[in-house]
């Protein structure tokens, strides 16, 4: 599982990636997280507000901070 956590750095984007590691951590997968912060390569994605996660090439969250719960619920389906 590739994940990709897009954002320029700020506090919102640190806190999804936080969430993000330990849901992965917690539900066990085995998933790469790689942390984008080149807006020439967020903008790709062709989203409005940041901070957004990436699952698989597919935009699962944007614009808001996950829960953990909710990461873990993408990562197990």
């Amino acid at each position: 599982m590739d994940i990709k956590i897009l954002g320029t750095g700020c506090r919102k984007c640190r806190q999804t990636e936080a969430a993000v590691r330990e849901a992965v951590e917690q539900s066990g997968s085995d998933a790469s997280i790689t942390k984008v912060e080149d807006i020439a390569e967020i903008m790709k994605y062709n989203i409005l507000a940041t901070p957004a996660v990436v699952i698989d090439g597919n935009i699962a969250i944007k614009g808001r901070v996950p829960s953990k719960d909710e990461i873990i619920k993408l990562l197990t389906r």
